[in-house]
């Protein structure tokens, strides 16, 4: 996807170009609460790589173990969903966003059964950084976006959620210990892979079976 003889700038403005052709669809308010999240790449010599969290392990939560990008549901003091992303990243793993690049956006994402609609703002480093982890967040790592797409890395997996056991499309990052990537953050990660291999993105919206 990415050659190792491009640049930081040449990586980011080439996602940035192909963010922008894709029209990103924004839902429309209703019933379910507005959520943010950061897709955030930075340049590590073979190609750039995303920043994923693990969520703190509590009995009970839903989402306890769960991989994700860092964000959460928007706060009345938020001015935009972007900021909501913004803020959540810098209380979750101390990352200041202000100082990376916007690349742009992707379509939001909804759950049947689920009480948020997120939307995913993409964000790319210009400089090093080291992720400060808060009470929420398990642990912070670096994962290639080119390994995303493996063949052998999509599978089904059984996974529990709100005391059910489903069967979902996943990715295996085949790192011990930790989830398969699955559910929305799946879906993030599909919809950003579908828009730098075709340039396009699959039917909207991307509406989770939950």
């Amino acid at each position: 996807m990415y050659s190792r003889a491009m640049s930081r700038s040449e990586w980011f403005d080439d996602i940035s170009q192909r963010l922008a052709r894709t029209r990103p669809v924004c839902l429309s308010v209703d019933d379910r609460k507005p959520a943010a999240v950061a897709l955030i790449l930075r340049n590590h010599g073979a190609g750039p790589e995303l920043l994923f969290i693990e969520r703190a392990h509590h009995p009970g939560d839903p989402w306890s173990g769960n991989i994700g990008f860092p964000g959460g549901r928007r706060d009345p003091v938020d001015s935009s969903l972007r900021h909501t992303a913004e803020r959540e990243t810098m209380e979750e793993v101390g990352i200041d966003l202000a100082s990376a690049t916007l690349l742009g956006r992707l379509s939001d994402i909804i759950g049947a059964n689920l009480p948020v609609r997120v939307s995913c703002f993409v964000y790319g480093l210009n400089t090093a950084v080291v992720p400060v982890l808060s009470h929420e967040v398990h642990d912070a790592f670096w994962f290639d976006l080119q390994q995303l797409s493996d063949p052998q890395r999509q599978i089904t997996a059984r996974v529990s959620f709100g005391g059910k056991q489903l069967e979902a499309p996943a990715i295996d990052l085949g790192l011990p210990g930790k989830m398969v990537l699955w559910g929305i953050t799946y879906r993030l990660v599909n919809q950003f892979r579908d828009v730098l291999e075709s340039g396009e993105e699959r039917p909207l919206p991307y509406e989770l079976p939950l």
